[in-house]
């Protein structure tokens, strides 16, 4: 109705509006409400493809050595070792663990190479969440967050939190390590075709590699998911 105000709320340093009535809260990251962590608020890109297709790059490691050259991976450490994936219904999310890669760099203040973990979570159908190791505390990972706004469902503003365990002491290193970073994915992605996620699995043909993102696209098509995404068999639109 004309005049009638969006619920909304504030987390992870965003307003978050709903036009609905949702059945529970907006996803928690518990790592932003710990007092001596800094995060950043990296700001929006404009990427000409759905929010599925950028989640499912976040989600994809094999392309770090040839995408992300000589910062996140480089030859010849190409190899995607075996992870694990599991997918729970309550609260709805995917948790994908055990992954690890060689990485040059793999943060800003990085300055040699090293095995880095990683684990992803997807807590929502357009975010995704990483918890990577690379904190000078071995206990504790960095968070980057990664959030989509749909403009339209060929065309996504791309959103980049980061939440760190240690002082940053170069903000503006960091941001252009990411903006990089974004940078490298951005003409890829855009090149991609169809610019909707394809649900179908018949649409492309997964690897061993791919294990995140087949699980990604039977969540996203058992929920019901139609919005950046092509939901019919190879040929057809949805």
């Amino acid at each position: 109705m004309p005049g009638e105000q969006l619920r909304t709320i504030q987390r992870f340093g965003y307003i978050w509006a709903t036009l609905g009535n949702p059945s529970h809260d907006l996803f928690k990251i518990v790592e932003f409400d710990e007092p001596d962590r800094n995060y950043v608020v990296q700001g929006a890109t404009r990427v000409s493809v759905s929010a599925p297709r950028a989640v499912e790059n976040f989600l994809d490691m094999g392309h770090f050595p040839f995408v992300h050259t000589g910062i996140l991976g480089e030859e010849p450490h190409t190899e995607v070792k075996p992870y694990k994936v599991d997918v729970y219904s309550e609260p709805p999310e995917i948790l994908i663990t055990e992954c690890e890669f060689y990485q040059p760099q793999a943060n800003a203040d990085s300055s040699t190479g090293a095995d880095t973990e990683y684990i992803y979570r997807i807590p929502h159908p357009f975010c995704a969440v990483l918890y990577k190791t690379g904190s000078t505390h071995p206990d504790r990972r960095d968070v980057i967050a990664l959030f989509g706004q749909p403009v339209d469902e060929d065309c996504v503003l791309v959103h980049i939190v980061i939440c760190l365990a240690t002082e940053i002491t170069d903000l503006a290193a960091m941001r252009k390590f990411h903006q990089t970073i974004l940078g490298q994915d951005k003409p890829i992605l855009e090149n991609q075709v169809p610019k909707r996620l394809p649900l179908d699995s018949r649409s492309e043909v997964p690897i061993r590699a791919d294990a995140a993102s087949a699980a990604y696209r039977r969540w996203l098509k058992e929920r019901g998911l139609r919005y950046g995404v092509l939901t019919g068999s190879p040929g057809r639109a949805a």
